[in-house]
């Protein structure tokens, strides 16, 4: 065979072996999925993330043409759920519905068994949710500036409930504190469907929870909405004002919620998660979902989700400095 056969035979052999590739790698996500699919919700039903997490496995297991199962799995922070999934088998059969309480956590907690930046891919983004300063329904106060005069009348009497040490409700809580200059204690609570339980019935004075699961509770007029924490206003609360215009100037904290897999997910399978789920979040009818719940719909790519991550992280990362937030 002389030499130009012989390269022409290399480089067909290289295009055959190239295409054998390609299409392996095509069936391998075309296979996909194989099985259920678990979304894990790091909080008890009936807070945000598990609505959320709801109303997005409804469409995927249509769109998908294979169940999409939300599986709670509350416990730390959030922080247990996120860690199930960062050693979870990598084949984009369980996923997280993770918050920005995650990046939270990053410097709040000491030790943490995963690290979230390197142990999860990020899909995308589902929805922004404001957070709202509450109070029960029977607490005299009916503005910002009238909760801060009754809890320095008061140092220490009063508390509030979150979501659990290190989670975006705990880290609001005490920036209010440091910049209002009052003291009152702080209730960690498993997820949100227990804290508007103990709120409703007078256990606890306020909460910073998101609008979800105390939008109905405002609307009948249980709780006292007094300022959303984000900096615009929320579209389901548009009377309420930003605590930076009750006088708490920069303060903008909001809740966002994406979906993530472990680390080393095949590429071709989240790139199909990220299509699926983006076509869902920003289809008519869930994003009517998101309105009636006081979400904001997202779905990003996942490299615009990452660079929320990092950024978040460092931010977090001084507030929680600054505030001196520990967790062991």
């Amino acid at each position: 065979m002389n030499p130009t056969h012989r390269l022409r035979r290399r480089h067909l052999l290289g295009a055959i072996a190239l295409a054998t590739a390609l299409a392996a790698g095509n069936a391998g996500a075309q296979a996909w999925p194989t099985k259920p699919i678990s979304l894990i919700v790091p909080f008890p039903a009936g807070g945000t993330t598990d609505v959320l997490a709801r109303a997005l496995a409804e469409k995927l297991t249509v769109s998908l043409g294979q169940t999409v199962i939300v599986e709670s799995k509350p416990g730390a922070g959030a922080t247990l759920g996120a860690d199930f999934v960062a050693k979870a088998r990598p084949d984009g059969h369980t996923l997280l519905v993770g918050a920005v309480h995650h990046t939270i956590a990053s410097s709040v907690y000491k030790k943490l068994p995963y690290d979230f930046q390197k142990d999860l891919a990020p899909i995308t983004q589902i929805a922004l949710v404001p957070n709202v300063l509450v109070v029960n329904a029977g607490t005299p106060a009916r503005t910002v500036a009238e909760l801060v005069a009754l809890l320095k009348s008061q140092p220490g009497r009063h508390n509030y409930g979150s979501n659990g040490n290190g989670t975006a409700q705990h880290l609001i809580g005490t920036q209010f504190e440091n910049m209002t200059g009052t003291d009152f204690s702080h209730i960690p609570y498993k997820g949100s469907g227990p804290l508007a339980t103990d709120l409703l019935g007078g256990q606890i004075t306020m909460s910073f929870d998101t609008v979800t699961p105390v939008l109905q509770h405002i609307r009948a007029g249980k709780l006292r909405a007094l300022a959303v924490t984000t900096a615009r206003r929320s579209s389901a609360l548009p009377d309420v004002p930003t605590l930076d215009e009750a006088g708490l100037k920069g303060f903008d904290i909001g809740t966002w919620f994406g979906v993530l897999a472990p680390a080393a997910t095949p590429r071709d399978i989240l790139s199909r998660l990220n299509t699926e789920m983006v076509k869902v979040i920003q289809s008519p009818e869930f994003r009517q979902r998101m309105a009636e719940i006081g979400a904001e719909p997202i779905g990003n790519s996942a490299e615009q989700m990452a660079a929320q991550i990092r950024s978040e992280t460092e931010k977090f990362g001084r507030l929680v400095k600054a505030a001196k937030v520990t967790i062991e």
